[in-house]
């Protein structure tokens, strides 16, 4: 039996914000951040509004800012 995911629904999209400094962070807390692709401070990125970016953002959310994008 084939595992059943949850698609992306198109159109909906994040966009991620690193609002503070990486530095005193966990290091896992650090990796995170650095999966969701940010580097450094104010940068943004765009990710689909899934439930795997969902619960990466949960993780270090005193450390981003999150918005919807726009279409």
């Amino acid at each position: 039996m084939a595992a059943w995911r949850r698609r992306p629904v198109p159109g909906k999209k994040l966009r991620i914000t690193l609002t503070r400094s990486l530095i005193g962070l966990s290091p896992t807390q650090e990796a995170t951040v650095k999966a969701l692709g940010l580097r450094r401070m104010h940068q943004s990125v765009s990710h689909d509004d899934t439930a795997t970016i969902r619960g990466m953002i949960a993780a270090v959310p005193h450390v981003l800012q999150v918005s919807h994008e726009a279409q």
